[in-house]
This record gives C-alpha cells, sequence and structure tokens, in this order.
C-alpha cells in the first residue's frame, strides 16, 4: 500500500488530499439533454483523477424544483431524475473510490422546499403532525435581530401564507421554509437523512448554512450553543456507525464563532475558513501579505490537532466579503474594479480568472498560498483553467455556467442544442471556450491547467509535510512576500509568496535545524541561493517558490 492510499484509509484521511466541488447540473451531460448528470461525473472520473485532486464534493442531487440550485430540497432520500437514478449514484461513488477519490455531498439540514410534502401538509392542516417541524408566527416580528442571508431579494425573513394562515419563517428565499430543530421529530429525521446516503458510500458532508439552525428570541440566531449540541450528535454517529466519515462545517461568521466549530476536536473535521478567504484578495489589492499571516496566527491554533481549516478561492456563491470592515470592503472594490452587477449579498459574483483579469500568475499564486497551508484545499470547477461568468445570469447562476471541456458551441459539455443548456455558455472573449478549455490546455505545457497538475501532483507527493506538519510564518519586514516553512520530522518545505506586480529580492538566515543544501520543488519564475546559512531569493511578479530542506538529525551526546 502507498502512503497515499495508507492516508486515504486512515481516520484523517481528509488532511492529505486536495478537494474539487462538482455542480452536476453544470459540469457533464451524458444523455444530451442540456443538464449535467451523474453518469457524467462518473465518465470525467480520470480527468480529476489526472488533475491531481483526492476527492470531490458533490453540490445537491437530492429532487428539487432548483429554485436556490438544488438546496431547497423536496425529497431528502430521491437522486433528482434530471441527474439520473440512486443506481446512478452508486456506480459514481464506486468508480471514484477504485481511483482513490472520496466523495463528499451535501448535508441540508436548515430548510427544505416550499414544494416538499411536509411543508405542504404542514401548511393545509394545523393538526398535521409536520405543522410543529416548521415556525409559525401571527403577525411576523419574532427574532427580529436574525439578520437577512439574501437582503436583496427577500425583505423580512417571514413570509405570510395565505393558506396556512400564519406567516412562517425562512433564514433564505421565501421558497426555502426553515426546519423548526426544536422539534424532536426533525433532529432524527435529519440523522436518518445523513445515514441514508452514508449507506450509499458518501465519505461525509458539507453541512449548509451551520450556524441557523436553531433560533432563540433576543438573538441573532446564529452559532446559538444548541447548533453545536445537534452537529455534535450528527458527528458522534458518523464516528460509531461510519468511522473514516467526515463533516465540514460551512459557518460564514466572526473568527471566534467559526473557530467554535470544531469544539476540541469534537464537532467538525473541517471548517471553511472564511475569515481568511477575503485576506487573499486584499492582499493582492494592497502588495502586502501580512493581513494573511495576521488572520493565521489568531485562528491556526483553534484547530485541534485530528482537524483541519479548510482554504477556499472561490465556490458556488458570492465572494463573501461579509467578515471584513467596511474600509476593506471600499479596498477590494477600488482594486478590483466591478460593475455594479458584479455585487450581491454583501459579495461578489465573479469566478477567480476574471476578478484578477485574467492573470494565471495571480491565479496560481492564489491557489499555490492555499494549497501551501496547514489544511485542507477547496478548488472550484473550472479555475483550473480560468474559466469566466456570465453577470447577464441572474443572481449566482453567473459563476455556475457549463464547463468548459472543449471549444465549439456547447463547449464539449453537451450534445444538445445550445438552447437547451442548463445555462448559456460564458461569452467573454477572453474565457469563452474557445479561449479557456480542456482539451486545448492538456496539450499546452505552459498553460494554466498543465501548471496547475503540476502544483496539485507536487502538493500530494509532499501530503504529509502540507497536509499536518506544523507551520512557522517568517518575519519578512516590509516586502510584499509571504514566507513560512511547513515543517515535518524528516524534512521541511519553505513557502514563499510574492504578492507585487514587481520582481522582489532577499534574504533572510536559515535556522539551524535545516541542511543547507535545498531542493527546488517547482521550476520558473524564482531562483534561490544559500550562502553561510544564508537563504537568497529573487521572485518574479505574482511568482512563489516551494524549497525542500531535510532536517538534521539531532547531535547525540559524544
Amino acid at each position: 500500500m502507498s502512503p497515499a492510499e495508507s492516508d486515504l484509509r486512515s481516520p484523517e484521511w481528509f488532511r492529505s488530499v486536495v478537494f474539487y466541488e462538482v455542480p452536476i447540473r453544470a459540469f457533464y451531460d451524458s444523455n444530451g439533454d442540456g443538464i449535467g448528470d451523474l453518469p457524467g461525473v462518473l465518465a470525467k472520473l480520470d480527468y480529476l483523477s489526472d488533475l491531481g485532486v483526492g476527492a470531490i464534493w458533490l453540490l445537491p442531487f437530492y429532487r428539487s424544483p432548483w429554485n436556490d440550485d438544488g438546496y431547497d430540497i423536496s425529497n431528502h432520500y430521491e437522486v433528482d431524475p434530471r441527474f439520473g437514478t440512486i443506481d446512478d449514484l452508486d456506480r459514481l461513488v464506486e468508480g471514484a473510490h477504485a481511483r482513490g477519490l472520496r466523495v463528499i455531498g451535501d448535508l441540508v439540514t436548515n430548510h427544505v422546499s416550499i414544494e416538499h410534502p411536509w411543508f405542504q401538509a404542514a401548511r393545509k392542516d394545523r393538526a398535521s403532525p409536520y405543522r410543529p417541524w416548521f415556525l409559525w408566527s401571527d403577525t411576523g416580528t419574532e427574532f427580529s435581530r436574525a439578520r437577512r442571508i439574501f437582503p436583496d431579494f427577500e425583505k423580512s425573513n417571514w413570509t405570510f401564507d395565505p393558506e396556512a394562515g400564519q406567516y412562517y419563517f425562512h433564514r433564505f428565499f421565501a421558497t426555502q421554509p426553515d426546519l423548526n430543530h426544536d422539534h424532536p421529530a426533525v433532529e432524527e429525521e435529519m440523522l436518518k437523512f445523513a445515514r441514508f446516503w452514508l449507506d450509499h458510500g458518501l465519505d461525509g458532508f458539507r453541512c449548509d448554512a451551520a450556524p441557523y439552525l436553531f433560533k432563540r428570541e433576543g438573538t441573532t440566531c446564529q452559532s446559538l450553543p444548541e447548533v453545536h449540541t445537534f452537529f455534535q450528535k450528527v458527528r458522534a454517529m458518523l464516528d460509531a456507525e461510519y468511522p473514516g466519515s467526515i463533516l465540514i462545517s460551512e459557518a460564514n461568521q466572526s473568527v471566534a464563532e467559526t473557530v467554535a466549530y470544531f469544539d476540541a476536536g469534537h464537532e467538525f473535521q473541517e471548517v471553511l475558513h472564511f475569515p481568511v478567504m477575503p485576506n487573499f484578495y486584499l492582499a493582492l489589492a494592497e502588495n502586502n501579505p501580512r493581513r494573511i499571516l495576521d488572520v493565521l496566527r489568531t485562528t491556526l491554533s483553534g484547530a485541534p490537532a485530528s482537524c483541519g481549516w479548510a482554504y477556499f478561492l472561490r465556490n458556488h456563491d458570492e465572494l463573501s466579503l461579509e467578515q471584513v470592515s467596511e474600509d476593506e470592503r471600499a479596498l477590494f472594490f477600488r482594486y478590483f474594479p466591478l460593475p455594479p452587477e458584479a455585487r450581491v449579498h454583501l459579495g461578489v459574483r465573479r469566478r477567480l480568472a476574471p476578478l484578477v483579469a485574467g492573470d494565471d500568475s495571480s491565479v496560481l499564486l492564489l491557489t499555490a498560498l492555499v494549497l501551501g497551508l496547514p489544511g485542507c484545499p477547496y478548488l472550484y470547477y473550472g479555475d483550473e483553467i480560468g474559466m469566466g461568468d456570465r453577470l447577464d445570469l441572474p443572481d449566482r447562476d453567473a459563476v455556475r455556467t457549463p464547463m468548459q471541456w472543449e471549444n465549439g458551441p456547447t463547449a464539449g459539455f453537451s450534445s444538445a442544442d445550445p438552447s437547451r443548456l442548463t445555462r448559456p455558455l460564458v461569452t467573454d472573449p477572453k474565457f469563452a471556450p474557445a479561449a479557456r478549455n480542456v482539451a486545448e490546455q492538456e496539450t499546452a505545457t505552459r498553460s494554466l491547467l498543465w501548471r496547475m497538475r503540476t502544483l496539485l501532483r507536487v502538493r500530494a507527493a509532499h501530503s504529509t509535510v502540507f497536509g499536518s506538519a506544523t507551520f512557522e510564518g517568517i518575519d519578512l519586514g516590509s516586502t510584499p512576500v509571504l514566507g513560512f516553512w511547513r515543517r515535518g520530522q524528516e524534512y521541511q518545505i519553505l513557502c514563499l509568496y510574492n504578492f507585487s506586480v514587481q520582481p522582489v529580492s532577499g534574504a533572510f538566515p536559515l535556522p539551524e535545524r535545516v541542511w543547507a543544501s535545498p531542493v527546488e520543488l517547482l521550476r520558473g519564475g524564482h531562483s534561490s541561493t544559500v550562502t553561510d546559512h544564508t537563504f537568497q531569493y529573487r521572485l518574479g511578479p505574482r511568482a512563489f517558490s516551494w524549497t525542500l530542506f531535510l532536517c538534521r538529525q539531532p547531535r547525540t551526546a559524544a
């Protein structure tokens, strides 16, 4: 068994792999109906394996009217027929596992679709056993401190339902009534929901909207103690019945609230690092990465040894700017000039490549950074080829366009007529299929995809150090270079990142515990020498380096 295979079988397998987010609907259409599906993902598993990822995150595949991209579930125990069948899911999971890929899904426990039979029964009959599964009010004034998640679209968290004769509570869209987690039957149903899909081979869940499950008058109704109690029960069930399965928290909260979701290793194994994410971009804006180290220093100690932060640059939602100040938001918008229609929900609905004006060096710099940090990196589909977006699509659909496999009228995504595609293709000439597609980048050794694969493969080869080794920041003064050590037992890796658009040179003393004979793990954009145990480097614009040093063995007594 190889070290990588051994890591995948260990309870902490997630610390050694890179996750790749797959929106099934937009990934690959296998049957020509214009909609991506589960057999389509199965057909592209070799591509994902060759890319170098170790786990795939499937966005919701449950039956849904798709008012919120599948997060409005109308049946928790069925695959949406547009995606295929449960048998198709089983084949996908089996195929992924055969390639050494883990598969996680979304555990959506905060709300359901307004079309769900539970809500339909509840609204029609006050005596229905499902009535207390939801939150009702005669006035719609309760929980007034709970913020609206989608203020651009919803004026209140309460909507009056004429059929029910009362208001119902919803933290997200009005088509997504919240479940009442104070009702014991709801908790049992959510555990049943999780067990059902774990029995079909899923390796864990990203838990959607984790902070909002419980509501208490006079509070902000987020990250309440009851939330942690619930997820601790879910985690205990996983540990007892499905060892090796993981939970990932989606909690876009303050640093203190976000750290709490680890609960000393008893709740979530991974917590998405929302506090640090916008600082990656602000560091570009300022040509100054010190803010990244500042956030990491306040958060890394909060992750227990058996857990890990989950780092991401983009995902299927907006790039959230909730966890930065108004001044920092203003800085972001000065550096990244955006049309008004690009802003939504205190965030930005642009993909990574358009956000950095199509500059592959910036894409690679930021990707190499999340790959180098201690924890679990996440990639969003298409970012490996620099895909673009469509701001003429509503809400966050702008960043959910079909994957660009090749040039052509449907980008190799589907054999359907282009008018039947689930969403239209990107048309911006800089990012359209003619400019950005897998087929052409696979054969070009300097393409973004080629260099992404190199990064991922180098990280995979050193996954023990990148995934679990200690992190130690380096004080490089006022330079625009971020530097840190990832220290393993046998060797350590020096990571340097130039956030400036100008080349940078510098030097600093090496620790006594390293041999002064470095091995460059990456080529291009940088150079270095070691003289008198001093490391001298030169980094090109937005360039980075990973340099391996063997550790000196401790001196023994004579």
